[in-house]
């Protein structure tokens, strides 16, 4: 494991904390999209089924049932604990738009056409897209509260790290994997105007 791989799992992992403490804090969940959390809490869901198939490592293990946990957590503080203030009026981005061409994708381009193969990649290619209810909310509002252009920022950062990741393992493993590499750049360019807009403000 390189050092992109870590300082990628780390930015992810500040991300969500960012996130989930900007809402315990204060005690509201104003400005954040439920419908991109629940697809993330899909894309973990789906991606982490192998928890009960293979080990990799304690670190691998520890951190995808850290990742899982922190989903459902931040998916219950928005639809359950404060639910009241949840913007549902302006998350309105409609999620079959997403999940229809991504489950037919993932069934059409796979490494193999077995059922947790398909589910993996399903999550790659799901989490590609998942930010962009987030980001039409953003647009919707044309406002976004500093700890939410924190936490979009870190998972920005943790696409482009991981990026950093495929193309070492590139050169010193020879390793290329097309359906990972492909969707990491799709969802590291949603992110453009966003970087755009953090730096200069």
């Amino acid at each position: 494991m390189n050092v992109f791989r870590i300082l990628g799992d780390i930015s992810h992992l500040l991300a969500i904390i960012i996130l989930l403490l900007k809402i315990q804090k204060s005690k509201s969940c104003a400005g954040i999209s439920g419908k991109s959390q629940i697809l993330f809490a899909l894309v973990f869901t789906t991606r982490y089924l192998d928890l009960f198939t293979t080990f990799i490592s304690v670190y691998n293990t520890v951190m995808k049932v850290i990742f899982l946990i922190c989903a459902y957590i931040t998916v219950y503080m928005i639809y359950v604990k404060f639910r009241k203030t949840f913007d549902s009026e302006n998350d309105s981005f409609r999620l079959e738009f997403l999940l229809v061409p991504v489950t037919g994708l993932s069934f059409l381009e796979n490494h193999s056409f077995t059922p947790l193969e398909i589910l993996w990649t399903f999550s790659i290619y799901l989490e590609s897209v998942a930010i962009l209810p987030q980001l039409f909310m953003i647009s919707k509002t044309g406002e976004a509260e500093t700890i939410t252009t924190h936490y979009l920022f870190f998972l920005g950062l943790y696409r482009a790290l991981y990026i950093a990741n495929w193309v070492w393992r590139y050169y010193t493993e020879n390793f290329y994997d097309q359906i990972a590499v492909v969707s990491g750049v799709v969802q590291t360019i949603f992110y453009c105007d966003f970087f755009y807009l953090y730096v200069t403000k």
